[in-house]
């Protein structure tokens, strides 16, 4: 029987399978190795599409639910609850955690000569921060799913852990790297003595010497980048007739994936039409309801994100409305940006020096410091962890696929 690794990320997800005497990338979406986690149930058509086709279904204006960060759910209360698919039936949000692997595990299966039975699963160093009940009972909840599609012999390893066995394979001599993954829902970090000598090692429990995390990451950004931009030209922080900053709950929940959708419900509507003399500007509560009424959150949210990456990308972008108003556009630029996540950043750079703290090394004997995950395209984040650690050499993995390839040669260690 053979296997393979699977790297079930909040943003971005990709599965690895032996090859001979290394390790492959399968393709999960036509020759892409990597593809978005999100999963759009086609009420018009009644299928499910997943990754790119799952966004273009959904932007194509097809009826239905689209799901994204579904990782970031596991070890709360709302991962075992249903949620609506917009006709009439439900489905419990565990149960697409479960549809999502097996989509990996068919496309794994496509390229492989016999059943995959075994996996190696990575997991963030936190599923939920300063929760190890809850911490414990999303990983359960994620072995569950793999068991529920046919996978019998399941290990785990941590994501920056497995970072470092990608980063490991090029190096020519000892040393001491603090591994950051950070990517669409958590921020992991690992104090790692890694070598030739040390890389043919099964066990390495050793020389881990400290990991540690927060529940910060891209989509943590997304949220801010939005309510720094588009959810103000719908009211946020808007001041009411009498003075006071009209509810802000609403807004919360329309930068959050996974709650958007309780904002369409016939209650909530009703709560916030009648909320409209709390607006001083008659206009703000208009787009709200648009908003609401058309169940363009999403959309927004995905505005968002888009802008976030143009702008980390180098210059300033235009953020298009018009699904909620013809010519509304609005301008962002790298320094929003930035003051919108230094909260964000504050607390990722303050995990990185907590997790060498633990390890009872000073700053200055860190090496190199390897960054991995979608969110290290982010410049200004990565510059701020640099300045953190001003004597290690910066190292760029693969941003979307070093934890695959890593916890791919823990497989091919562990079964092969």
């Amino acid at each position: 029987m053979t296997y393979c690794a699977i790297d079930f990320g909040t943003s971005n997800s990709a599965v690895a399978l032996p090859d001979g005497a290394s390790i492959r990338l399968a393709p999960v979406e036509g020759s892409a190795t990597t593809l978005p986690t999100a999963v759009f149930f086609n009420t018009d058509e009644d299928e499910q599409a997943y990754g790119r086709a799952a966004l273009e279904s959904y932007i194509d204006g097809f009826d239905g639910r689209l799901m994204r960060s579904m990782k970031s759910i596991l070890g709360s209360p709302l991962a075992e609850t249903s949620t609506d698919l917009g006709d009439g039936s439900a489905i419990r949000y565990v149960d697409v955690i479960t549809l999502f692997l097996q989509h990996l595990k068919q496309k794994a299966q496509a390229v492989s000569s016999t059943p995959i039975t075994r996996a190696v699963l990575g997991r963030p160093v936190f599923f939920v921060d300063d929760d190890p009940r809850a911490d414990q009972l999303a990983q359960n909840q994620l072995q569950a799913a793999a068991q529920a599609i046919g996978l019998t012999d399941i290990h785990f390893q941590y994501e920056p852990i497995a970072a470092a066995f990608d980063y490991e394979a090029r190096l020519t001599k000892e040393g001491l790297v603090l591994v950051a993954d950070i990517g669409g829902g958590t921020s992991d970090f690992s104090l790692v003595r890694v070598g030739p000598a040390r890389a043919k090692l099964l066990s390495r429990k050793d020389d881990v010497l400290a990991h540690y995390g927060v529940h910060v990451a891209g989509t943590d950004f997304d949220r801010r980048v939005e309510l720094a931009t588009i959810l103000r030209e719908l009211g946020y922080q808007s001041i009411a007739p009498e003075g006071r900053e009209v509810p802000n709950r609403v807004y919360f929940d329309l930068a959050t994936w996974h709650l958007i959708n309780t904002v369409y419900g016939p209650k909530r509507v009703n709560e916030l039409q009648l909320m409209r003399h709390l607006y001083s500007d008659a206009k703000h509560h208009d787009r709200l309801m648009r908003v609401v009424e058309r169940r363009l959150g999403h959309a927004l949210a995905s505005h968002a994100e888009a802008a976030k990456i143009e702008v980390a990308a180098g210059g300033e972008t235009t953020i298009g409305m018009e699904e909620v108003e013809e010519a509304l556009r609005i301008g962002f630029n790298e320094q929003q940006l930035i003051d919108a996540g230094l909260e964000e950043t504050r607390r990722i750079v303050a995990a990185a020096k907590e997790t060498v703290h633990r390890a009872g090394v000073a700053p200055q004997d860190v090496g190199a410091v390897y960054f991995t995950g979608g969110s290290t395209g982010l410049g200004f984040l990565s510059q701020s962890l640099s300045n953190a650690f001003p004597e290690a050499e910066a190292v760029f993995g693969d941003r979307l696929a070093s934890v695959a390839t890593g916890l791919g040669i823990y497989a091919r260690r562990l079964f092969g």
